[in-house]
């Protein structure tokens, strides 16, 4: 019975892949650090949501696919009988539910997000996928992702919309390592192609040029918070960021105020904690896939390509990370970059492609 049991959870592990996980969290963090805001409820939200929608579009994944796999990858949970295909569509639209009504917590303008993210995923995996607007199609979903976070973050804060539409950079780029990662999964099952993970690595290393820079637009101010008149008032004290990948219990104890972004010019004198830490977060995040990238175009078999879209799915993480330190928000880029250790360790127990 309890071998039984431990085979079960491993094919449910498999099918949604529980390693890649890690990379889903700091989507909606960066979105929020982007948008100019600290982590709070609707920031818990819109993970929650996310991680539902993530894991809906993985089990809907092998699904569609359930035909193909099992010409070429007999070993998953559904050519293989350990998972019925009927459970695996009713986990999907089960999980897409749930991600819908944890989004519709944080409010209405989350909730469209992610209608929107979850009618891209199933778009993707019932149609899309194996058209050339599959890359694209994937790379909008992240977008979406981040831009959840970062409407949940704000939308009971004045002027959500404007403060959200900060985070469109951050999602632009996470949306572009998604494309380059999606580009080379079409090649994992057999191999063969050389140009696509050199364009891809050309991609890593032009977003990583971009992450490494300081965002336009706002960052949450360190020192004061401008009053509509009168001498400045002493700014709140300083956020708590997530401390760890430990999921957080519905009663975490949040701030019910959220720190106002503040233009701070370039010549203001005020040290920006994360000038150093972006660099040295965007280099990380290159470092990861472009190795595993050079060696699939030099020998583009399909072991040598998985493994390259396996890096390209961890480096999500410290993609994240950079995307948060380069919008002024170094607690919660480390906070990130601590669940790299983890996505790795558990990698090789399950694969995340």
């Amino acid at each position: 019975m309890t071998r039984r049991r431990t085979g079960r959870t491993q094919a449910w592990a498999e099918l949604l892949r529980v390693s890649a996980l890690f990379s889903v969290p700091g989507d909606a963090l960066a979105g929020a650090a982007a948008a100019g805001v600290r982590p709070g409820r609707g920031t818990l939200c819109a993970i929650g949501a996310s991680l539902c929608l993530y894991e809906a579009g993985m089990a809907l994944n092998d699904w569609a696919d359930r035909a193909e796999d099992a010409a070429e990858r007999p070993h998953r949970p559904l050519p293989s009988g350990r998972i019925a295909p009927s459970t695996a569509l009713a986990a999907s639209a089960a999980l897409t539910a749930a991600g819908l009504a944890l989004a519709s917590r944080a409010g209405r303008p989350p909730l469209a997000v992610a209608t929107a993210l979850a009618a891209t995923v199933w778009a993707y995996d019932l149609g899309l996928k194996h058209t050339p607007a599959g890359p694209g199609t994937m790379a909008t979903a992240r977008a979406l992702d981040l831009l959840l976070g970062a409407t949940a973050s704000t939308s009971r804060n004045v002027g959500p919309h404007r403060r959200a539409v900060h985070a469109l950079p951050s999602a632009v780029l996470l949306g572009a390592h998604t494309y380059a990662v999606t580009a080379v999964s079409r090649h994992e099952t057999q191999g063969g192609s050389t140009r696509t993970p050199l364009a891809a690595l050309a991609v890593t290393l032009a977003v990583a040029g971009a992450a490494s820079g300081e965002a336009l637009g706002t960052r949450p101010d360190t020192t004061t918070v401008a009053s509509p008149s009168g001498p400045p008032a002493p700014a709140p004290a300083p956020h708590p960021t997530l401390p760890s990948s430990r999921p957080l219990p519905s009663a975490w104890p949040l701030p019910s105020r959220r720190l106002r972004p503040s233009r701070l010019p370039a010549s203001s004198g005020r040290p920006n904690p994360s000038r150093g830490l972006g660099p040295l977060l965007a280099l990380a995040y290159a470092r990861t896939p472009a190795t595993l990238l050079l060696h699939a175009a030099l020998n583009p078999s399909a072991a040598l390509t998985e493994r390259a879209v396996g890096g390209g799915i961890r480096a999500t993480i410290p993609l994240q990370a950079a995307l948060a330190a380069r919008a002024g928000a170094p607690g919660t880029a480390l906070a990130l970059l601590g669940l790299v250790p983890a996505a790795r360790a558990l990698a090789r127990k399950v694969s995340p492609t």
